[in-house]
């Protein structure tokens, strides 16, 4: 078997053992392992991280296979988490990797313990759910990178990063602003997002895909895997990022 010294070797060649310990120390917690969350699971099992809880509820569906990166037609009907853990530990099999079939929500909120991680993912899709964990992890000593909409999207070279006040063009960091203004509740500090002020339109009939309407979705839009790829690893690179820097810094 390999050991983590080999799996990380050309890592450790770029940024040194210092870091690679401290990457290896972090805890990090990702919300939603779809079209942006698997992918930067991915990404940061690969990078060193070895503590990862990966949360979401569905189970794969075949309209995932274009973009998530643990659907296939094999694993169509299987738990999201339950497959992607069983991937990452095929990658380090030294990781810990806690796989929580859950939703996040008002009413499960406090079943996570967000303060007990360094980092926090924001890779949700629905508007209450995630304006309420920006709230939580804002307040929680945790740092959290969020994923705003990498739906109807094709040029990658307008995906960009921003502290989230300052996030243009997206739709989603508008109805989020909109959201935190209309009920007085407002982020207790910054964060950045990733995003991308490129806006199209549907092009196909989204009747095809009525059967993926949930509670939690009020539309289908179109989506492409490099664009949802790029999201999820740009801020798995946020992660590795600060965790360099703080290395650096000792």
């Amino acid at each position: 078997m390999a050991t983590d010294q080999a799996i990380f070797g050309r890592s450790e060649l770029l940024l040194g053992s210092e870091a690679m310990e401290r990457i290896a120390g972090k805890s990090v917690i990702i919300f939603g392992v779809g079209g942006v969350g698997s992918w930067c699971a991915e990404s940061l099992v690969r990078s060193g991280i070895r503590r990862l809880t990966i949360v979401d509820s569905d189970c794969v569906c075949i309209t995932n296979i274009n973009r998530q990166l643990m659907a296939t037609t094999k694993t169509v009907g299987q738990v999201k988490v339950e497959v992607l853990k069983e991937r990452l530990l095929t990658i380090n099999p030294y990781a810990e990797i806690t796989a929580l079939q859950k939703i996040f929500s008002q009413e499960t909120a406090s079943e996570f313990a967000i303060g007990s991680y360094d980092y926090v993912i924001d890779a949700i899709d629905s508007l209450k759910d995630k304006a309420l964990l920006i709230l939580m992890a804002c307040q929680s000593g945790a740092k959290l990178y969020s994923s705003m909409g990498a739906a109807l999207k094709m040029d990658a070279t307008r995906i960009r990063v921003a502290e989230f006040w300052k996030v243009q063009g997206d739709p989603l960091a508008r109805a989020l602003r909109r959201k935190f203004k209309s009920q007085h509740q407002f982020p207790k500090r910054k964060f950045k997002c990733v995003y991308s002020d490129e806006l199209l339109k549907n092009q196909g009939d989204p009747s095809l895909l009525n059967h993926e309407l949930s509670s939690s979705k009020a539309q289908i839009n179109g989506t492409v895997v490099h664009i949802t790829a790029i999201f999820g690893f740009m801020l798995a690179g946020l992660v590795m990022e600060d965790i360099v820097q703080e290395a650096l810094r000792v």
